[in-house]
C-alpha cells in the first residue's frame, strides 16, 4: 500500500507540473505532437484555446488525484480501483472533449480516434479485470493437483516438500507478474521470508494453505474457511 501511495502522489506532482508548465509557462511543447505541427496549425489551436485546456485537464486529474487519496487511509475495499479508474475514465473523457477545440479539418479524425481509443482502453481494462476477479480453486487429481484460472497450473503430489496452514498472510511486498487487486491476490508476488511465490489469495479470509514444491512457493486459499482446510487434509493425505 505505502508503495501504491507514493505512485499516487509522484503522479500527483507530475500533472500539477506539466498543468502548471502549460497554463501559465506556455510551454506548449510538452503537448503530445504540438511540435510536430506547423507554425500555422499552431496558431490555430492556441486561438482555439486547446493548449490551455490541455493544461487544465491535467490540473484537473491531479486535483481529483488528490481528493481521492485518503480513500487509501480507508478500510474501503475498492479504493485502487476507484482511484485508478477516476484517472482512466477522466483522462479519456478528456480527450474526446478536447477534439472540439482541434483544428476544424482535422476535429472529425480526432473526435473518431480519441472515442476508439477510450473503446478499447475501457474494454480491456474491464475484460482485464473480469479475468483476474475470476476465482479459482483447488482441484485434485490421480497424481497431482491443479490450481484453475489465470496463472493456474499442474503440480505432482511427488514434487510436494512442504504443506502448512497459516492463520495470517505473511506481509506481500512486491508484485512481479500478477493482479493485486482490492480483495485478491493472483499471481507472481514477493513475500516476506518466503521470497518470490505464486498466490492465489481472497484477501481477509483465513487460513492460508502454503504449498512449498521443488520449484515453487504457491499461497492459495478460499473464501470458505472449511474449503481451504478441506485442500489441506487432501493434500497431506496424499503427501504421506
Amino acid at each position: 500500500m505505502t508503495l501504491f501511495i507514493g505512485i499516487q502522489l509522484l503522479m500527483i506532482v507530475m500533472f500539477l507540473f506539466f498543468g502548471w508548465a502549460i497554463v501559465k509557462k506556455e510551454w506548449y511543447w510538452l503537448i503530445s505532437n504540438f511540435n510536430g505541427k506547423s507554425k500555422d496549425e499552431q496558431q490555430q489551436l492556441i486561438q482555439n484555446g486547446y493548449p490551455q485546456r490541455v493544461g487544465k485537464l491535467m490540473l484537473a486529474t491531479a486535483a481529483g488525484m488528490a481528493i481521492l487519496l485518503p480513500l487509501s487511509f480507508t478500510s474501503f475495499q475498492y479504493s485502487i480501483e476507484v482511484q485508478f479508474g477516476f484517472i482512466m475514465v477522466f483522462l479519456l473523457g478528456g480527450l474526446i472533449y478536447l477534439s472540439k477545440y482541434e483544428i476544424k479539418e482535422k476535429r472529425k479524425r480526432s473526435y473518431i480516434f480519441s472515442s476508439l481509443l477510450a473503446i478499447g482502453t475501457i474494454g480491456f481494462i474491464v475484460g482485464l479485470s473480469f479475468v483476474g476477479y475470476k476465482d479459482f480453486e483447488l482441484m485434485e487429481n490421480e497424481d497431482s493437483f491443479e490450481i484453475t484460472g489465470m496463472y493456474g497450473g499442474e503440480w505432482e503430489y511427488a514434487d510436494i516438500r512442504h504443506i502448512e496452514l497459516l492463520e495470517e498472510m505473511p506481509e506481500v511486498t512486491w508484485k512481479e507478474n500478477g493482479f493485486g487487486l482490492a480483495t485478491l491476490a493472483k499471481g507472481h508476488f514477493k513475500v516476506t521470508d518466503y521470497g518470490s511465490s505464486l498466490l492465489f489469495i481472497h484477501k481477509g479470509s483465513p487460513p492460508y494453505l502454503f504449498i512449498e514444491t521443488e520449484n515453487d512457493k504457491i499461497f492459495i486459499n478460499s473464501k470458505n474457511r472449511d474449503e481451504t482446510e478441506e485442500w489441506y487434509d487432501i493434500l497431506s493425505e496424499r503427501t504421506k
